[in-house]
């Protein structure tokens, strides 16, 4: 009997994919162009607006090339999370599925580890407090994670509304880096730029989890590079176009299917020829969206610390760092850069913590769909999970709790650990169940076994530099 591309897929823990015929690609990669800015959009935060400008602040420019090396490996990892989406329709959760019930479940929960602290409103909140003087921080960012909820709840559709927000904050984040060429970014700046080429370092003074962090959150890191599954689907990419998209379960006129089999293509000429075309459009969106401006902003945003804040005794690691920057600007430039530093800042944090609690909600949605409450409506998982993570993030300010060592190592190295694990298990899947024809080859999976090599060697050695003060701390 001859085998169909169906065939391939096990089906023991999800049902088995339908053929169908490849769609249509658009002919401009302006009708693609989303997926690459939400996920720019959301990684936007702690890498371009604390950590990056933290270390130049310390050690000058020479630590960037670990940015451009974070970023063109999560590029290739994107683009195999992209590849058996493209292909299916499924999610990359949903693929690993199929090997293993549990394996969505693991990144799910790793996911809700890394995000469980609301560390993005309140830092938000923080910077509303520079631009008027004062208030209430917790207040503030529970006003924040509310107002996400009702947000992401009450969209008639989930994508259209992030997709919103995160192009209003890149364009945002993009004009004040232009204006800030002009008018902060000194030439001493400029002149110490070749030398993140020319003399690299690596500070390991700074410690390994600092290292790890910024590889990891270049651009996006940990269960935001897996959500791209979904976000190309809602955007219709490739047999994802068969899939309705995620909506609200109070405003929207549909739901997401509760079938959550996907689609799979037979590798017949015109179905292989759309494929080369989408291939080319999916790559091409993320480049120069995702990967060009995540570096573009990761550089400028490190010289504009250089040139305010570089060997300023006693900066913080924190959101703390920005109030000292943006007294800085307002030094240098005038007041009104300042309070514009802070505002984009502000908006820019608000606008990832939306991201981050809409992705781990997606995620995880999409997890307890496939495997666990597969004639439970996913809109409605998606609904309920959001609310949760609010509520919980709400408890957690209100309580007053600082955060603990235990969140802060975790947030270091899980998503590390995640794309160590995440990078074996697109190699085994995407060569394993997809048609030999588009299955990722040559230096492709090379790209792959040097993400599971370098994720995997940071995440050790921040978990043996820290592990002793995990152990005093929950001892």
């Amino acid at each position: 009997m001859t085998q169909t591309a169906a065939d391939r897929f096990p089906t023991r823990h999800v049902p088995g994919p339908t053929v169908r015929d490849l769609p249509p690609p658009p002919r401009s990669t302006w009708k693609v162009i989303g997926p690459g800015v939400i996920a720019a959009g959301v990684g936007l935060a702690s890498g371009e607006f604390i950590l990056y400008p933290y270390i130049a602040s310390q050690v000058g420019l020479v630590f960037l090339w670990a940015a451009a090396v974070g970023l063109v490996t999560q590029w290739f990892l994107n683009m195999e999370i992209e590849r058996y989406t493209l292909a299916t329709g499924e999610t990359a959760l949903t693929g690993f599925s199929r090997f293993w019930r549990h394996w969505g479940l693991v990144f799910a929960v790793m996911t809700y580890f890394a995000n469980l602290w609301p560390g993005w409103a309140s830092s938000s909140a923080t910077m509303v407090t520079y631009l008027f003087g004062g208030g209430n921080v917790t207040w503030i960012a529970v006003g924040m994670l509310l107002a996400i909820g009702l947000t992401l709840t009450l969209a008639p559709v989930v994508y259209t509304a992030l997709e919103r927000v995160e192009f209003l904050k890149v364009g945002l984040v993009v004009f004040f880096v232009v204006v800030a060429v002009f008018f902060a970014i000194s030439a001493d700046a400029w002149g110490e730029l070749p030398r993140t080429v020319t003399a690299p370092d690596f500070p390991v003074e700074l410690g390994f989890a600092l290292m790890l962090s910024a590889l990891v959150f270049a651009g996006a890191g940990g269960g935001q590079n897996l959500v791209q599954s979904n976000w190309i689907r809602e955007k219709g990419f490739g047999m994802g176009a068969y899939v309705p998209r995620l909506v609200s379960p109070v405003t929207g006129r549909k739901e997401a299917a509760p079938d959550v089999a996907g689609f799979v293509f037979e590798p017949t000429e015109e179905n292989l020829r759309r494929w080369r075309r989408w291939w080319r459009l999916a790559n091409r969106e993320q480049l120069v969206t995702f990967v060009l401006i995540s570096f573009v902003t990761i550089t400028l945003m490190s010289m504009l610390a250089y040139s305010t804040v570089y060997g300023e005794p006693g900066l913080a690691n924190s959101v703390d760092f920005l109030a000292v920057e943006g007294q800085r600007l307002q030094e240098l430039v005038g007041g009104w850069f300042g309070i514009l530093f802070w505002l984009i800042g502000a908006f820019s944090l608000f606008a990832a913590a939306m991201g981050i609690v809409d992705y781990t909600s997606r995620l995880a949605a999409d997890v307890l769909a496939t495997s666990y409450l597969r004639r439970a409506s996913e809109s409605r998982i998606y609904f309920f999970l959001v609310w949760g993570l609010v509520g919980l993030g709400c408890a957690i300010l209100l309580a007053g709790f600082a955060q603990p060592l235990l969140l802060l190592v975790i947030s270091a190295c899980v998503g590390g650990l995640m794309m160590f694990i995440y990078a074996i298990l697109l190699l085994v899947v995407n060569r394993k169940v997809l048609p030999e024809q588009i299955r990722p080859r040559g230096y492709r999976v090379a790209a792959l076994v040097w993400a599971v090599a370098l994720f995997g060697v940071f995440s050790v050695l921040t978990i043996w530099q820290h592990g002793g003060k995990l152990i005093d701390w929950l001892s």
